[in-house]
């Protein structure tokens, strides 16, 4: 049995990490334990509501697994007929629902990946763009930053900066925001290991100003457009261990947490950016 159908989509939406998903998270969490054509239908008519689309302009559908033909790939599919295949488990949960919270961002890794696959075939090894785009869409976070220092920060393993020095400047210079559907998944159980693949953003100071809506709008269309006019290679992210984030998670909120070494760990100090 797959993982959401044995564990009902038992889901706590009260975690810090979901709140730009939980109002819709938790109605399709009550249409799935209804059943797979219930919750189906949950998806379809929110995407018709919300005009979610491909990145070529296609309305996005999600369909069972099975609809998806044999020998076709995945991204492929999607780019060319705006359908998701989409299995009855908490990771394809996740992955519509950052669909819908970042429909530009997703909508972009699929054009991306969709292209790749044309230009090189599917192959045995994804190579090094398509590997970038599955771990960023897999385990990626966005930390927006009006401060470069705290960009370094992150960038240079330096955590007690970042998450102690600086433990007031989030949500005021600083804020991280997951989009990796697979990290999603992981956080249903939350360990402290658990790292997230960050994308660091600039953002103007105003936009700790805006709403939660407005905030996340506006990084959709940034992120997606960065997206467009360049590849990311691996490099480009900094690993974020997420229970570290202040206010995420109870723990943390003494200094001690952050002394383990092998989730807070020292790296390379200089990195790509």
């Amino acid at each position: 049995m797959e993982r959401g159908a044995s564990a009902g989509f038992e889901i706590d939406w009260r975690a810090a990490w979901l709140a730009p998903f939980a109002g819709q998270g938790e109605r399709w969490a009550r249409a799935a334990r209804q059943g797979e054509p219930a919750w189906l239908r949950a998806l379809n008519d929110d995407a018709c509501a919300e005009s979610v689309a491909t990145a070529g302009g296609l309305p996005l559908r999600f369909v069972a697994q099975a609809a998806l033909p044999t020998g076709v790939a995945y991204e492929t599919h999607i780019a060319a007929t705006g359908a998701v295949p989409t299995r009855y488990n908490t990771h394809d949960f996740f992955n519509a629902l950052v669909w819908f919270a970042y429909p530009r961002i997703k909508a972009m890794l699929n054009a991306r990946q969709a292209a790749a696959i044309d230009a090189a075939g599917v192959g045995p090894a994804r190579g090094a763009v398509r590997d970038a785009l599955t771990l960023f869409d897999e385990n990626g976070a966005l930390f927006a930053t009006s401060d470069p220092a705290l960009a370094a920060a992150l960038r240079g393993f330096d955590w007690r900066t970042l998450m102690l020095a600086s433990r007031t400047a989030w949500g005021t210079r600083c804020e991280a925001r997951i989009v990796g559907h697979a990290l999603l998944e992981k956080l249903v159980e939350p360990y402290k290991g658990c790292t997230a693949h960050a994308w660091i953003v600039d953002v103007p100071q105003v936009y700790f100003e805006w709403n939660e809506a407005a905030r996340r709008a506006w990084l959709d269309e940034h992120a997606a457009a960065a997206l467009d006019d360049a590849l990311p290679t691996s490099r480009a992210f900094s690993p974020l261990p997420v229970l570290g984030v202040p206010g995420w998670w109870a723990a943390n909120a003494s200094p001690s947490f952050y002394g383990d070494p092998q989730v807070f760990r020292s790296g390379r100090r200089s990195r790509a950016a």
